[in-house]
């Protein structure tokens, strides 16, 4: 089984990418979280820092795009290719209001005619090849069967499918009977996505989904930097490599942003899923929601790694 890594904005940085393959591993490509292309055509300082190849020496790294007009899209991945990125992704998942209003992300999905434009302008000229990131629809699964007519007509590296709709979120249930319908139609390879936490929940999974050799972990690697090496055979993570992981983003955060109190407050969106992977963890959870200092959060951390039972999957919901 092939192992991808989801973006998560705000978290799955360069900083997190290199400490994750450098203490867990297991990855076979880190998905950079998205970056929209403004009007002017320009990278942004963040952008650039996330992109820089300097930081993203060694690792499989796929940049993400979002945007729903295809001279933009077309700009950023030629500046992704002529900075030696060998892919670029497409993001239309993404379920936030402020994202879906402006008809992005999966805001784009409840356009179909428009996107299939899209493609079709992009696919005559761009230089790198290109892989979609996609959702069912906006309100209903059945959208999927005109959104996949659209793929079908182009050459995508990959289809990755969350089986969830734009009003969903991130909550109900994944729509696994809608995927299983939408499997054997798709052209391009397809690459699964959505809630697989565990090892056993990867190894349900593939039982029922036999053909599909390549998933992606989003917020089950958060909780469990760990998983994608269990699902090679390899241990679950241990107390001291956890801490190194933490500690190694710290002081990664606190150098980038030159000060700690920002550095505690990125560290506090890694620990709102971290801490399932901790026995009674959610009083942890309670008190680290409302650190607002550094030395805060340092001792809050110290307790979690000294008072806490580390169990070997994440549990409850995340």
């Amino acid at each position: 089984m092939r192992i991808y890594a989801a973006p998560l904005e705000g978290i799955t940085t360069y900083l997190f990418r290199n400490a994750h393959r450098a203490i867990f591993g297991g990855v076979d490509k880190y998905f950079m979280p998205f970056f929209s292309p403004a009007a002017e055509h320009i990278l942004t300082v963040r952008e650039l820092r996330d992109l820089t190849p300097e930081h993203n020496m060694g690792m499989p790294v796929v940049p993400q795009v979002m945007t729903r007009r295809a001279e933009d899209f077309l700009w950023a991945t030629e500046q992704v290719r002529e900075l030696g990125y060998g892919e670029g992704n497409l993001n239309l998942g993404c379920p936030s209001g402020t994202v879906t209003a402006k008809g992005k992300g999966a805001g784009f999905l409840a356009r179909p005619e428009e996107l299939d434009a899209f493609m079709e302008e992009v696919f005559s000229k761009v230089t790198l090849p290109v892989s979609v990131k996609t959702r069912l629809g906006i309100r209903e699964a059945e959208e999927f069967d005109r959104l996949l007519e659209i793929y079908n007509r182009y050459p995508l590296t990959e289809l990755i499918i969350h089986p969830r709709v734009q009003k969903d979120f991130y909550k109900n249930t994944v729509r696994l009977d809608a995927f299983a319908a939408a499997l054997p139609r798709s052209r391009n390879p397809v690459v699964y996505n959505g809630d697989l936490v565990t090892a056993e929940d990867c190894a349900v999974f593939s039982e029922r989904f036999p053909g599909v050799d390549t998933v992606m972990l989003g917020r089950g690697l958060i909780a469990d930097p760990a998983l994608p090496r269990k699902l090679r055979g390899g241990a679950p993570a241990d107390r001291e490599e956890l801490r190194r992981f933490t500690q190694t983003l710290y002081q990664g955060y606190r150098e980038a942003y030159g000060h700690p109190g920002g550095a505690a407050q990125r560290m506090k969106e890694l620990w709102f899923y971290l801490i399932h992977l901790f026995a009674d963890g959610e009083r942890y959870a309670r008190k680290m929601r409302r650190v607002r200092s550094p030395q805060e959060y340092e001792e809050l951390e110290a307790g979690i790694f000294q008072d806490l039972v580390l169990l070997k999957e994440a549990a409850g919901p995340l």
